[in-house]
């Protein structure tokens, strides 16, 4: 065998109790049950083991076929038998759903969080241990989106969570997060995505403890991969390595309470029974899972940065045509051969809205100082780059092939949309308010009577 650099394993290994269907966009088939899934049509008169048949509707019924999203649920109850809805914790939850002046506030500074610090105190749920950062839009009009981070210490006792306003993208930092839905079971352990959609109830358990994570949520449209171009038919992340749960159904009769995320506001509901009583499904529109190591990267080979949209790993595409609604883009485990090249991300001022979390490990432009847990949010056209550090580093060093990112995943939620801040992000204590410091001393070298340049030779 020859010798040579050793690359990090593609996958992380973690422990995955539950079985999946692979693909992203399938129409799946799952039961429970054996003959528990109706055969040639989708509503008989009388279902299968006494079920009743559910529509969940991810589109309008008139969306074409190659864009139609829904499924259909078997389940030993409807899932309309609950009491009415209620407000819940008005005016103290974290979430914000309305962007204006009373709630959040527009700043074009740049920002950075330290590690948003996991309370001390039990019993803080997924749902109650959530804060929204920022946001745009309206939920009630499905256009915009908004940044949540989560820290819970307990796991969601008898208690499901549904929104109506739109898509969850569930990024965990620390610990697992064993997520049970209508359609089965998904464990997502860090270094792993969830994509919960618009109407799903699901309940999140913390099998590791206490948990803190990052969410993007979309009010128009769902995410899908990304169009490769001249890439090619294969590369980035690839369908089949998407999971979608199985059905798995409890049949228990016992108090549980269903909260729902309305037009930005919570409301909860009592029902005398499990809200994960499916016990078989068929359709497209379900949640799935992606490990991030799973990701084919692709990078420049010859000289020069390339953007980073070349590693976007999902996208929520708007009514502009190449402009998302939301990408989500990861900063893999990679090698790096650029020659005469400024090897790190470059300066730059961007049409879009720049928020960044890492998971693990140490970002390449910003080492120390922006940690796991952690965020930073960049507004649209406010200059960002690597910090002084990054930049000497950068300019000086050999620049033999190597690796880049190792042991590390830093990630971006990135939008066309202009995000106001929560008041709760501004002032919170791990606000990083010497952040702009990171750059003050990036040394000034013009000398016009110098021109020392890199240049790319033909024979490189």
């Amino acid at each position: 065998m020859a010798s040579g650099t050793v690359a990090q394993p593609r996958s992380l290994s973690n422990d995955d109790p539950y079985k999946h269907q692979p693909g992203f966009g399938n129409h799946f088939s799952s039961e429970a049950l054996e003959g528990a899934l109706p055969v040639g049509q989708n509503t008989p008169q009388v279902c299968p083991y006494g079920l009743y048949a559910e529509q969940l509707s991810g589109t309008a019924f008139t969306v074409g076929r190659s864009g139609n999203q829904r499924s259909w649920f078997y389940r030993i109850r409807p899932s309309v038998m609950h009491l009415p809805f209620e407000p819940y914790r008005t005016d103290q939850h974290g979430i914000v759903g309305a962007f204006d002046a009373k709630t959040t506030e527009a700043t074009p500074t740049q920002m950075r969080w330290l590690p948003f610090t996991i309370p001390a105190e039990p019993g803080i749920d997924f749902v109650d241990g959530m804060h929204t950062i920022g946001g745009a839009g309206d939920t009630a009009l499905k256009n915009g989106i908004a940044v949540h981070v989560y820290m819970a210490t307990q796991s969601m006792n008898r208690r499901a969570f549904g929104n109506s306003d739109g898509d969850f993208l569930i990024v965990p930092q620390q610990g697992r997060l064993d997520i049970a839905t209508e359609f089965g079971p998904m464990m997502v352990a860090p270094n792993e995505i969830a994509v919960i959609q618009r109407g799903m109830r699901f309940s999140v358990s913390l099998p590791d403890g206490p948990s803190r994570g990052y969410i993007l949520e979309v009010y128009d449209g769902h995410f899908e991969l990304p169009d490769l171009g001249p890439i090619g038919a294969n590369g980035l992340a690839n369908p089949r390595d998407f999971k979608t749960p199985v059905a798995k159904y409890e049949n228990v009769e016992e108090e549980w309470s269903i909260i729902n995320k309305y037009q930005g506001e919570l409301f909860i509901a009592s029902q005398g029974h499990s809200p994960f009583d499916v016990v078989a499904w068929h359709g497209n529109y379900a949640p799935y899972k992606y490990n991030l190591a799973d990701f084919s990267v692709i990078n420049s080979v010859s000289f020069d940065h390339v953007d980073p949209s070349i590693f976007t790993v999902l996208t929520c595409k708007s009514a502009h045509p190449g402009t998302a609604v939301a990408d989500f883009v990861i900063f893999p485990p990679r090698f790096e051969v650029q020659m005469h090249t400024f090897r790190p991300p470059y300066f730059h001022r961007n049409c879009m809205s720049e928020f960044m979390g890492l998971i693990h490990g140490e970002y390449e432009a910003k080492k120390g100082g922006f940690l796991p847990g952690g965020a930073s949010l960049h507004s649209m056209m406010a200059p960002h780059g690597p910090d002084a550090k990054t930049v000497e580093n950068a300019t000086t060093r050999d620049l033999n092939p190597g690796r880049v990112a190792d042991k590390t995943m830093a990630f971006m939620f990135e939008s066309m949309f202009q995000l106001r801040l929560t008041k709760w992000a501004i002032e919170h204590r791990q606000r990083d308010r010497d952040y702009y410091k990171v750059w003050q001393n990036i040394p000034v070298t013009f000398d016009p009577s110098q021109r020392k340049v890199s240049v790319k030779k033909s024979t490189d």
